[in-house]
């Protein structure tokens, strides 16, 4: 399934993480994982289950910058 199909992650969520992980050189952290890529971070959160994917998705977004 492509992951813009992909219905574990909506669409905002999508755009957020897109946005913050655009031209990162500093990782964020997220369940003691560090993650540079928005295609690393989408694919991670895709595999948890609904609540582990909303902590660590709220993870990311808290250390936006």
């Amino acid at each position: 399934m492509p992951e813009e199909d992909s219905p574990s992650i909506s669409r905002p969520q999508r755009r957020l993480l897109r946005r913050i992980f655009n031209g990162r050189t500093v990782p964020i952290m997220a369940d003691g994982r560090p993650f540079l890529k928005y295609k690393d971070a989408s694919q991670y959160l895709q595999s948890l289950a609904p609540e582990a994917r909303d902590s660590a998705y709220a993870q990311m977004k808290s250390e936006e910058q």
